[in-house]
Parts: C-alpha cells; structure tokens; sequence
C-alpha cells in the first residue's frame, strides 16, 4: 500500500502532517533544511494569512512562515 502526499497548502489549519520530500529547487531546499523543515519532521499547519499567502506552520516547536508558493511543493502525509 502506497502513502497518499498531499501538499502541505492542502491541510487545513490545525492538521499534524509528517513531511515526505521537496520539489524544490536546491537553494530552497536547503534553506529549508537548515531552518529544521527535513523529511520525516511532524509539522502542524497554522494558519493561512487572509489572503493566502503566506501560511504559517509549527515546526521543532517553532512557528514559520512560507511562501504559499514554496509550501505547493513540500509533500506531506497525514501524521
């Protein structure tokens, strides 16, 4: 049995994911990475700002905010 992915953009607000990998470009990727966003880390969907854009996630016990654009290629499962 495969593991539905789902964008991260596609949860809603308050939803536990477990990120499963990046369609990223290189540098975004790493950016990413050091900012502690790895596969297999759990990460909880925020909150959208009113317009969409950004969203903000919970991370390592952190919040961050990404581009709606960068969050359309990080793949997640439900956690």
């Amino acid at each position: 049995m495969t593991e539905q992915l789902l964008s991260l953009v596609s949860l809603t607000a308050g939803t536990a994911a477990i990120i499963r990998e990046f369609n990223l470009s290189l540098d975004n990727q790493r950016r990413l990475m050091e900012l502690g966003v790895l596969a297999g880390t759990r990460v909880e969907l925020v909150r959208f700002a009113p317009l969409g854009d950004p969203i903000e996630i919970r991370v390592r016990g952190y919040n961050l905010t990404l581009r709606r654009q960068e969050a359309e290629r990080v793949m997640v499962s439900l956690a």
